[in-house]
C-alpha cells in the first residue's frame, strides 16, 4: 500500500489547537507544502466550500469519493427510519446503496452512512481525523471508508456495510445464539491483525478507542475496526510517548494512560487484552449489575487466568464446554500478558498475532449436549434440552469440533441467563462511542 508523504504529526496536534479563521478570501495553496496542515486545523466556521475544495485536494490519489448531501439523502430515502441502523457519539447511522446510477465507476454495494449530530459528544475534529487516517489506510481488518460529504454545517461518512454489526452486539445481545468457539478466536485474530498493521506503519498509529463496540463483524465473522476518532499518530524519534487528554472508554483504558495521559501502542495492547477476556469470559468490561467484586472484568478475572485448574470457572457458560481447553489456556495466558500493570511486560501486536494464529486449529473440542429453544405459541422462549450422546471412533481418535451450523452459529444454547444488559460503558472525558451497526445506545 501507497501511503500518501503526509506528517502524521501534522494531521492529528493541529485539530487540538484553536480554530484558523481566515483573513478575508485564503489564497489557495495546491502545492505539497502545508497543505494537509492547513486544511487539518480548520474547523466549523470555515467556509465549508472551501473546506470542502482543500479536502478534495490534499486527499487526491486516496479513491475517496466526496458526496453530496442531495445524493446521500437519496442512498438512504432521506435518512428514513426503515434504514436507521443505530446511534452513538458521533450521531444517528443510516443503511444505503451506492451503484454506478449514482455516480459513475461505483461499486454496486450497500454501505453505512453516519450523519454527525452537531449536539452529540464527538465533533468536526474527531470526523476529520476519521477522513484523514482512513483515506491512507487500507487493511483488511479496518473497516473501507468510501467517501465523505462536507457541505455547509454537514458532516457525513460513508462506509462498507457491515452485515453482523458490531462485536459488542453478538457477544452480549440477550437471546441470541453464542458465538462458538472458533468464531471468537477468528474473530480475536482479525482484531489483532488490524491493530498491528496499525502500530507498525510506516507511521504508526495508536487506535486509542479499542472496544467491543468499534469491532464490526462481516457476513464470514471476518473482524474489521471502525471509528477513529480518537486515533493518535504515534511517537516519533527518541519520543517514547504521546501525551494527550485522557480519552476513551472506561473498563478498557491502560491504567497508565489513564493516570498520567501518556500514550503509547501498549495502551492498545491492553486494551485487547480486555476485549480478548471479554471473548473468554462472556463478559462486559464492566457491569454494575453483577456483585461489587465481579463488576470489573479484569479486576475479578486476571488472577484465574494463569490457573488452568479455574479457568473454567469464567470461561463463558454459554459455550457449554464446547471450546478447545488447551486454545483457552493459551488465550488466557496470553490476556494475562496483554493485561499486565507494567506496558514492558505486555507483549507487542505482531507476537499476538503469531500467538492466536495457531488457536485457529485446535482440536481438542468435545462433543456434548446442547439445548434447542423451542419458541412456544405466545412467543416466549419454552425450553426443551435435547442430549447429544457423544460418539467416538473404535480407534479413539478425537474427532473435529461438531459444528451443526456454520459459519457462527453452532450449538444453540438456552435462552442466555444473563444479566441484564446494562447502561453503555460510560467514556473517561467525551463518552465517545462507536456509532457504526449498533443498537441505539448512549455513550
Amino acid at each position: 500500500m501507497t501511503v500518501m508523504k503526509i506528517t502524521w504529526r501534522s494531521i492529528i496536534p493541529s485539530c487540538s489547537k484553536g480554530v484558523v479563521k481566515p483573513e478575508g478570501k485564503p489564497k489557495k495553496d495546491v502545492s505539497k507544502q502545508g497543505s494537509f496542515t492547513r486544511f487539518a486545523m480548520l474547523d466549523l466556521s470555515y467556509p465549508s466550500s472551501m473546506l470542502s475544495e482543500d479536502l478534495s485536494t490534499s486527499l487526491a490519489g486516496s479513491n475517496l469519493h466526496v458526496f453530496t448531501l442531495a445524493e446521500l439523502r437519496l442512498i438512504t430515502q432521506s435518512f428514513s427510519s426503515v434504514n436507521f441502523l443505530g446511534e452513538g457519539g458521533f450521531g444517528p447511522v443510516h443503511k444505503g446503496f451506492i451503484d454506478d446510477k449514482i455516480r459513475p465507476g461505483l461499486k454496486a454495494q450497500s454501505v453505512a452512512v453516519k450523519l454527525l449530530d452537531l449536539e452529540g459528544l464527538q465533533g468536526h475534529r474527531e470526523w476529520l481525523t476519521e477522513v484523514i487516517f482512513l483515506a491512507q489506510l487500507r487493511h483488511p481488518h479496518l473497516v473501507k471508508l468510501i467517501g465523505y460529504c462536507c457541505e455547509e454545517e454537514h458532516r457525513l461518512l460513508v462506509y462498507e456495510y457491515m452485515p453482523r454489526g458490531s462485536l459488542e452486539n453478538q457477544l452480549f445481545r440477550r437471546y441470541s445464539v453464542s458465538l462458538p468457539w472458533a468464531t471468537r478466536m477468528k474473530i480475536a485474530l482479525g482484531a489483532a491483525k488490524g491493530l498491528a498493521y496499525l502500530h507498525e506503519a510506516e507511521k504508526s498509529v495508536i487506535y486509542r478507542d479499542f472496544k467491543a463496540s468499534n469491532i464490526l463483524l462481516d457476513s464470514d465473522y471476518t473482524a474489521k475496526l471502525s471509528d477513529f476518532g480518537l486515533a493518535k499518530g504515534g511517537p516519533e524519534g527518541d519520543d517514547t510517548h504521546v501525551s494527550t487528554r485522557v480519552m476513551g472508554t472506561e473498563g478498557y483504558a491502560a491504567p497508565e494512560y489513564v493516570m498520567t495521559g501518556h500514550l503509547t501502542a501498549m495502551s492498545d495492547v491492553y486494551s485487547f487484552g480486555v476485549v480478548l477476556l471479554e471473548l473468554l469470559t462472556g463478559r462486559r468490561s464492566l457491569d454494575k449489575k453483577r456483585s461489587p467484586r465481579e463488576q470489573n472484568l479484569v479486576e475479578w478475572a486476571r488472577p484465574i487466568l494463569n490457573d488452568a485448574r479455574k479457568l473454567g470457572r469464567i470461561m463463558d457458560p454459554r459455550l457449554e464446554g464446547q471450546y478447545s481447553e488447551m486454545g483457552a489456556r493459551k488465550a488466557a495466558a496470553l490476556a494475562y500478558q496483554c493485561l499486565s500493570q507494567r506496558p514492558k511486560q505486555r507483549p507487542k501486536m505482531c507476537d499476538v498475532v503469531g500467538i492466536l494464529e495457531p488457536l485457529q486449529d485446535y482440536e481438542d473440542i468435545p462433543i456434548g449436549s446442547f439445548v434447542y429453544t423451542v419458541p412456544n405459541q405466545s412467543g416466549s422462549p419454552k425450553e426443551e434440552e435435547k442430549e447429544c450422546e457423544s460418539k467416538m471412533k473404535e480407534n479413539g481418535h478425537h474427532q473435529r469440533n461438531h459444528k451443526p451450523h456454520h459459519h457462527g452459529h453452532g450449538h444453540q444454547n438456552r435462552s442466555p441467563k444473563m444479566s441484564p444488559i446494562h447502561s453503555k460503558n460510560d467514556n473517561l472525558e467525551s463518552k465517545l462511542n462507536s456509532p457504526l451497526h449498533h443498537t441505539a445506545r448512549g455513550a
